[in-house]
């Protein structure tokens, strides 16, 4: 596990975000696209274990820091106890809960030292982004609001982001803003918002959009699949017992 003290340097707001933005990354990865090696890792006859997203992008599961008080606050502990106790999906909805608690804890933690005006723009940046729980839950969906009727919709599930200039990002004026705000344009792995320009792919089960390189998907290889499923729903259905 890193170490990162509080107190070495004073932080902007941007590099706060910047680090909050990897370590949930590196934690959506873990419950997304890294589940089975993730739930591998969680052993139940194994001592208390805590989930840490990373600077740099990755997870790792390991034992909580040893020195009190640790340098960052410390995740949720004990996380590997419940695995076998509890249905797959609902387990990895909990620690989605608190691992969203803790990336909370660390930027603030680590922007101590911000004004008042820098802590709600902090917030504010942070808020923009899909928690890891609605992430994993589906709550935050892409929606197509081209204009395209359901069939077309239906018949380019899979291939309808190899022209992603077709969809149109803007929002619908018959939309009021509550819609607007649950059915933002975002990838459904990594938060990001949507951008003409890059390929995008829907989910056939969950209809969750992705950036195709966060689920390593590329325009070819998006026309031999004739039914897409996400990490997510894949890994719930291996889950099931």
């Amino acid at each position: 596990m890193e170490s990162d003290s509080v107190t070495s340097s004073r932080r902007t707001v941007e590099e706060i975000f910047k680090d909050f933005s990897a370590r949930r990354s590196g934690i959506v990865r873990a419950l997304t696209q890294d589940v089975d090696d993730f739930y591998m890792k969680c052993d139940p006859d194994k001592d208390n274990l805590c989930l840490y997203g990373l600077p740099n992008d990755s997870w790792e599961v390991n034992l909580p820091a040893e020195e009190v008080p640790p340098e960052i606050p410390e995740p949720a502990l004990g996380i590997n106890f419940a695995r076998d106790g509890m249905n797959r999906r609902d387990w990895l909805s909990l620690i989605a809960v608190h691992s969203d608690s803790w990336l909370l804890s660390v930027a603030f933690y680590l922007g101590a030292r911000l004004n008042r005006n820098d802590r709600k723009r902090l917030f504010t940046m942070i808020n923009e982004v899909p928690t890891v729980y609605e992430v994993l839950s589906g709550k935050v969906q892409m929606k197509d609001r081209s204009g395209t009727d359901s069939a077309s919709k239906s018949r380019n599930s899979v291939k309808r982001s190899s022209e992603p200039q077709a969809r149109n990002p803007a929002k619908n004026e018959a939309y009021d803003d509550e819609d607007e705000e649950e059915e933002r344009e975002t990838c459904g792995l990594c938060g990001g918002n949507y951008n003409a320009n890059e390929f995008w792919i829907m989910c056939d089960a969950c209809e969750r959009w992705f950036h195709g390189k966060c689920v390593k998907i590329t325009p070819a290889k998006a026309d031999s699949i004739k039914h897409y499923k996400c990490p997510s729903c894949s890994s719930s259905k291996k889950g099931r017992t």
